[in-house]
């Protein structure tokens, strides 16, 4: 437990502090604080060596010469903290990593906070502290007491006369096999009987349910923001995104080879850009596209259509042709990335409950997609996003296939009830191997006479080319005709990507009477892809659906929205 934290300058000049307590808060702005007491005996008067105490506190600070700042830490006497020097050598080389060149002259340090907060210090300090704090300790294990000659001897004798009783008893004979009948073999098509339901059932008794901890369910640092409404929204991709240690510490500036923005040069002087001209910096430009995970078709296209927005200007220079290629690539990214329809769902579930005053319908939203994407995880985020806006949601458990995938559910559902309170959401399933279509019907019947605001409809994964199944989730949305289909996906993929989601369209356009496709698409695993956000592209050039949100972690809070300019401007960094 730390009581203060700074960095100074050994001339007094605090660049950044914090107080964790009260206490040492309002002592801090005192002469008697201990870090004023510090530097005047330390580095005034050069009376102190490592080690400094005073009023029950104990400082320990560490020192960079070339740039004369000090980095302290105080805390109480009486506690042994053994990983303070590893916080304060970790927090010196995260800060001069991250803000070096802020600090070489008096000009550039007026800028320092503002780069602190941009690049999120307190929370990067934070995040340092805490791994420093949950580092393994080893336990001395204690040695055992030495056993004697004597009661060796003796436990030998014990055993020897154990042994001499054994002989002479017969051994029981074994029992003789059962004989075993040839078992029918189940196909995948064929009726499921209550022993296999029964099987296949892993809940247990919900007597036997204990409260658990679910503090650790949700995080504070990726909640989202209030508006003036009270309502919540998640947090954006990038203001939620924090470069790690390794990435900070790695970050020094490197010779690269030269990259498609380099071949610009070839184009100085040209007064008018040909094809010609432009067939070098394309080809380049569609490798870099594809290196950010682009389906490769889809990389041709946009760099096709950028190179028919070029040929035949005028341009005066290099830098021109720099400014008009950036401009012509990043306008076609956002005419494709631009939603075609709304994507603010809250908004639609309360124009759908004003349009149904007298017969309220809830509004359900149906998850799809392959098999091992997410899908459940996923939709138990959205569900505690809808429950931090008040709305009470139904969770349909479809997924009547895979084992486990009722208990999953309800796990969710317990955990989403003690963050939100009790109440506010419920799971209705009925077991396994029954028709996902039917029991979606039903929980829209029982959404609408219990109030329910929102029905999640969860489905089982499926591969894209089984005809069989993807007509029973055509069946399943032409029954219940939901208000959104929501396909989710990996943004790991980039090729796989394209033709999992332009199948999934196809076959529920093809095979429900509704001539439905998907409606919008979530996401996951974005925490793992760094800038390589060409998933995102390749998904919405297909089918022209907006993304609707990006996982990004383990925890409900691990939701983001993705904005237009993030994607373009992630796709266009080098």
């Amino acid at each position: 437990m730390l009581d203060h934290v700074s960095i100074s300058h050994k001339s007094g000049l605090v660049l950044w502090s914090r107080s964790f307590t009260p206490a040492f808060s309002a002592l801090s702005n005192t002469p008697n604080s201990p870090v004023n007491a510090l530097f005047k005996q330390s580095f005034i008067e050069g009376t102190t060596s490592d080690g400094f105490e005073k009023d029950g506190y104990s400082v320990r600070w560490t020192v960079d010469n070339g740039l004369g700042l000090v980095f302290v830490v105080v805390f109480p006497a009486l506690l042994p903290l053994t990983y303070i020097p590893t916080l304060l050598d970790r927090t010196k080389e995260l800060f001069l990593a991250l803000f070096r060149p802020y600090l070489d002259s008096l000009p550039s340090l007026t800028l320092l906070h503002a780069k602190m907060a941009e690049e999120k210090w307190d929370l990067i300090f934070d995040r340092c502290l805490k791994s420093c704090e949950e580092k393994p300790r080893t336990r001395a294990v204690e040695p055992s007491e030495s056993i004697s000659a004597e009661e060796i001897a003796k436990n030998v004798q014990h055993l020897k006369s154990r042994l001499k009783r054994g002989k002479g008893k017969t051994p029981s004979p074994a029992p003789s096999p059962a004989s075993k009948s040839k078992l029918m073999r189940k196909w995948d098509d064929s009726a499921i009987s209550e022993k296999d339901m029964a099987a296949l059932d892993y809940s247990q008794p919900t007597d036997n349910i204990e409260p658990v901890n679910v503090d650790h369910l949700v995080s504070s640092e990726a909640m989202g923001s209030r508006g003036a409404d009270g309502s919540y929204e998640v947090a954006d991709w990038d203001q939620g995104r924090l470069r790690s240690e390794a990435e900070i510490l790695s970050a020094t500036p490197r010779a690269e080879p030269e990259s498609w923005g380099g071949l610009f040069s070839r184009l100085a002087g040209q007064k008018t850009i040909t094809k010609q001209d432009l067939q070098p910096v394309l080809a380049e430009m569609e490798k870099h596209l594809m290196a950010k995970n682009v389906a490769k078709d889809i990389a041709e296209k946009l760099c096709d259509a950028v190179g028919t927005a070029l040929v035949g200007k005028k341009l005066g220079g290099l830098s021109s042709v720099k400014t008009q290629v950036n401009n012509a690539l990043s306008a076609s990214l956002t005419r494709v990335l631009t939603p075609k329809t709304s994507t603010d769902i809250l908004l639609d579930i309360q124009r759908k409950q004003k349009s149904s005053l007298d017969e309220p319908n809830p509004y359900a939203i149906t998850f799809v997609g392959v098999n091992g994407v997410g899908k459940s995880t996923n939709l138990s985020k959205v569900c505690f996003w809808l429950l931090q806006n008040g709305l009470r949601v139904l969770i349909a458990a479809c997924d009547t296939f895979r084992s486990g995938a009722v208990e999953q559910l309800r796990v969710h559902v317990r955990n989403l009830g003690a963050l939100s309170g009790g109440g506010g959401v419920e799971l209705y399933e009925r077991g396994y191997g029954k028709d996902a279509a039917g029991i979606a019907k039903d929980a829209i019947a029982y959404a609408k006479s219990n109030n329910f605001d929102v029905v999640l409809i969860d489905t089982a994964g499926r591969m894209q080319d089984n005809e069989p199944l993807m007509r029973a989730l055509a069946k399943l949305v032409t029954i219940n005709n939901p208000d959104k289909i929501v396909f989710v996906g990996e943004a790991l993929v980039g090729n796989e990507a394209v033709d999992q989601l332009s199948k999934f369209d196809q076959s529920l356009r093809d095979f429900s009477q509704k001539r439905r496709g998907i409606d919008g698409i979530i996401l996951t695993k974005f925490d793992t892809i760094d800038d390589k956000v060409g998933a995102a592209l390749s998904m919405t050039y297909v089918t022209g659906q907006p993304i609707l949100f990006v996982g990004c972690g383990q925890t409900y809070t691990d939701l983001r929205q993705l904005r237009v300019n993030h994607i373009v401007q992630a796709l266009l960094s080098n």
